[in-house]
């Protein structure tokens, strides 16, 4: 009998990148898509880094494994609502989809494979990024089975929109113009919410109204409230849609309550992002992200910690509302 190092099978994926990390928040692991079914939530990681826009590496690969870390301290109760996630609605974790530094073609692909056995499960899909570049081959995934049905609530401070950043049309700050022209989407349905500052280029707005996106800026949600701006997205996101995704890259969040990310002033504070996040849940929203932190930035892992919240956030509405609507 032979026996070789994985090392040598350029096929072979891996099914833990870090040993030693905790399921998320303890809950257990489900090995199988046969797993799955008997599971509301699933969350799935992304540890993946793709082409820099600007600097070197940012350490995104890693949060993953830092927020199922820090999850541990973590209950599903949250006072504001009263309402514990987990006495109605089940989650189990995924682990990772395989990432291959340089590959989007083997790391995308592997994303669409995961994310879709939690879709075709019937799970709600928690996934923790990774760069912003996910939200293609996962919304892109989610449309392949509700072809221009899909409504997106996208909460950044960018709109990640460029055509394309020098030849890589699928780097992090592409995503959304990919999906703009996915044969599956209608872009009328995806809204930029949080939008902001002067690191985006007046191409994306361009952009955004050359297919019809909705953007609410920073400035929009501070003087109408956070209130009004998020039931002006669900009104657009979810206006003869099927389902809603939710993304979340970290700077959505004002820089100062975002000190392992992207750090952009003028943002939305840590409450009205979880208000809004919640509403999204409680409005029925079937798929979350959070992307864009970096753990080597910072010593106390606030990043990882302010994703559990979000995350929880989310869940939490879900759990909300299906309680005050029995049957839907």
């Amino acid at each position: 009998m032979e026996t070789r190092p994985v090392i040598y099978d350029s096929s072979v994926k891996p099914n833990e990148l870090y040993s030693g990390v905790p399921s998320y928040l303890g809950l257990p692991v489900a090995k199988t898509p046969e797993d799955l079914k008997q599971y509301d939530f699933a969350v799935l990681g992304v540890p993946w880094e793709g082409g820099c826009t600007i600097g070197g590496f940012s350490s995104c690969v890693l949060a993953p494994k830092t927020i199922r870390e820090t999850s541990i301290r973590y209950t599903g109760y949250l006072p504001d609502y009263d309402i514990d996630i987990f006495d109605t609605m089940t989650l189990c974790d995924y682990g990772d989809a395989t990432a291959l530094n340089g590959s989007y073609e083997l790391t995308f692909a592997s994303i669409r494979e995961k994310y879709g056995e939690l879709i075709d499960a019937g799970c709600i899909p928690i996934v923790f990024g990774g760069d912003h570049s996910i939200a293609y081959p996962t919304i892109s995934e989610l449309a392949k089975r509700h072809k221009k049905r899909v409504g997106v609530i996208h909460f950044d401070a960018h709109l990640d929109n460029y055509p394309s950043f020098g030849d890589d049309p699928l780097a992090r700050c592409s995503p959304f113009n990919r999906l703009y022209q996915d044969e599956n989407m209608d872009p009328t349905k995806i809204v930029h919410l949080g939008i902001r500052g002067p690191r985006n280029h007046p191409q994306e707005r361009k952009e955004a109204r050359k297919y019809g996106a909705t953007v609410i800026t920073a400035k929009e949600v501070k003087e109408t409230g956070y209130q009004a701006a998020i039931q002006k997205a669900l009104a657009i996101a979810k206006k003869d849609t099927d389902v809603l995704y939710v993304t979340v890259c970290s700077d959505a969040l004002d820089g100062a309550a975002n000190p392992q990310g992207p750090i952009d002033p003028c943002g939305l504070s840590s409450f009205e992002l979880g208000m809004m996040i919640n509403e999204c849940g409680a409005a029925g929203a079937c798929s979350f992200d959070f992307v864009e932190i970096y753990p080597e930035t910072h010593g106390p892992h606030i990043g990882a910690h302010t994703a559990n919240y979000f995350a929880i956030y989310f869940m939490n509405g879900v759990a909300r509302g299906r309680l005050e609507n029995p049957g839907k």
